[in-house]
């Protein structure tokens, strides 16, 4: 068995299905390339009894094959000469061949990219429907069911109308990893690169674990992006192409809102992505934000102080945001060099908001930094356009605490120690007399700085800087 980095929900989740008293159907849901199937082929080996992986874009007779190669595989039917003609005498042989070995320790069952068994005109879902209620649910067993498309699963099996209503007993959802896990993937594979580094690898292809196994130690930073991303060659420089096909049917489409919200950093109303991409409106595009919502390509958020209309939907896909910025542009244009891409000002641009991206995605991390764990907080962005004298502002990130005090962040990314300037102060005031104005704010204020390497100490940090969180603290395990 290799080893699992992280996931420690996760396994005590599957712990606490494998070791009950009852049948159980536990749903994996997470974006491709995430280690979903590397989960439970590795943590559930022992007990596992079959597999079956669905093949995309083949119709139900190759799947059908597929399940017969699946049996011959775990030696659960090595006498069976013909095919089935329908998943539902699939499953019957399925459960014949199981009666033989159940035992007193639960067997394990799962079904791998499950869309893909289901697409099209296949009966499987009902033919599973009945597999499970008719048999599987009275028998020592656990079933998981896995899928890259998470708004599938939810609509076709977590919220399902018929006979698998309120039959899931578990759903457990697979994230990428955050920065902690992903220095502890590198460390696993004896990479051992000072955390400014990995913090870039992770703000340009995010905690994806295949896109983690690429990186080589014998490589810089540079040279490992280059090969991996910007090179024809590399197995990111195509990723996006093959990403989106495989999770959504209308993948065009998600596309375009993928696209539309990579030109706009700071984030987009639903109106305003309607008018970009000019797809209708109607609940067919909400559907495509909730698509992309669920396999964690992009996220919404409320600023501070604004209605359910002006709520923003950003792009948090790291490798997402890296593509549009540096792969997709230059295609086949010019010699790939990211340590040239590295000095460039459009990509410190990039560099400081998708740190801010990060800082977002580990809002636990830094609220235990800043000693309020286990405060209730809400999380915002300010905006304020123009006003009454007053020029307009954006703060990066606003944390509101229940004990009427907030943190207001400045979020810097660096190569070295920031130095605070008067001109830094007179922007700090600036923002909260703007944010005190705008909001009637009569809470206590903290500002708050998350930087790379922290400030040097001066009078200015002295006087105007309250806590200063440094990148060490978003590697904590929380």
């Amino acid at each position: 068995m290799e080893k699992i980095i992280g996931r420690i929900t996760e396994k005590n989740e599957l712990l606490k299905a494998l070791h009950s008293k009852k049948s159980e159907l536990v749903a994996i849901i997470g974006r491709r390339r995430v280690g979903k199937t590397f989960l439970i082929r590795n943590f559930l080996e022992k007990q596992l009894k079959l597999e079956l992986t669905g093949i995309q874009n083949v119709n139900t007779q190759v799947q059908l094959h597929n399940f017969m190669s699946s049996l011959k595989t775990f030696k659960l039917n090595q006498h069976l000469d013909h095919q089935p003609a329908t998943w539902q005498e699939a499953f019957e042989i399925l459960k014949n061949c199981l009666e033989k070995e159940l035992q007193n320790e639960k067997i394990v069952l799962f079904f791998d990219e499950l869309p893909w068994l289901a697409a099209g005109k296949s009966d499987f879902i009902s033919a599973f429907d009945f597999f499970w209620n008719a048999w599987a649910s009275k028998q020592n067993v656990m079933v998981v069911i896995c899928g890259s498309s998470a708004s599938w699963m939810t609509k076709k099996i977590i919220n399902n109308k018929g006979g698998l209503h309120n039959r899931i007993t578990r759903l457990i959802k697979i994230k990428p990893f955050d920065l902690a896990e992903t220095a502890l993937f590198l460390k696993n594979k004896n990479i051992d690169f000072p955390i400014y580094q990995i913090l870039q690898i992770y703000m340009a292809i995010g905690g994806i674990p295949l896109y983690l196994e690429f990186i080589d130690k014998e490589k810089s930073i540079a040279e490992n992006l280059t090969d991996l991303c910007l090179k024809t060659t590399g197995f990111l420089f195509d990723e996006y192409e093959r990403l989106l096909p495989s999770l959504f049917l209308h993948y065009q489409n998600h596309s375009s809102i993928i696209q539309a919200l990579a030109k706009k950093r700071k984030g987009l109303t639903r109106e305003e992505i309607l008018e970009l991409t000019k797809l209708p409106n109607g609940g067919t595009f909400t559907n495509y934000l909730e698509e992309l919502i669920q396999s964690d390509f992009i996220d919404f958020y409320r600023p501070f102080g604004k209605s359910k209309k002006e709520t923003l939907y950003r792009l948090t896909d790291m490798y997402c945001l890296f593509y549009f910025t540096f792969i997709q542009p230059d295609k086949g244009n010019k010699t790939p060099n990211f340590g040239a891409i590295a000095q460039s000002q459009q990509y410190k641009s990039w560099a400081g908001y998708t740190f801010e991206n990060v800082c977002m995605s580990h809002i636990g991390q830094i609220k235990k930094a800043l000693g309020i764990a286990g405060v209730n907080t809400t999380t915002s962005s300010f905006i304020a356009k123009p006003k009454d004298g007053l020029a307009g502002t954006q703060i990066d990130l606003l944390i509101e605490r229940n004990d009427n005090t907030i943190h207001l962040c400045e979020i810097k990314f660096l190569s070295d120690e920031l130095i605070i300037d008067k001109n830094m102060v007179e922007n700090l005031q600036n923002k909260r007399a703007i944010f005190n104005y705008h909001t009637k704010n009569k809470k206590h204020i903290f500002n708050t700085l998350i930087s790379t390497y922290g400030h040097k100490t001066n009078n200015y940090s002295a006087q105007h800087i309250e806590q200063s969180i440094k990148m060490e603290s978003l590697f904590e395990e929380i």
